[in-house]
């Protein structure tokens, strides 16, 4: 379970993506794509 506080980013990021995007984006398509960019910003 997500804190509500990081729920809450996560949600605006997806709102975000999508009006980018102008389909649909997954709540689990946006917690994947910061967990590899973290990652990623991890292992430099």
């Amino acid at each position: 379970m997500l804190d509500d506080d990081l729920q809450k980013k996560l949600r605006e990021k997806q709102a975000q993506l999508i009006k980018q995007s102008k389909k649909s984006v997954s709540f689990s398509k946006v917690v994947n794509l910061i967990l590899s960019e973290g990652i990623k910003k991890s292992k430099k």
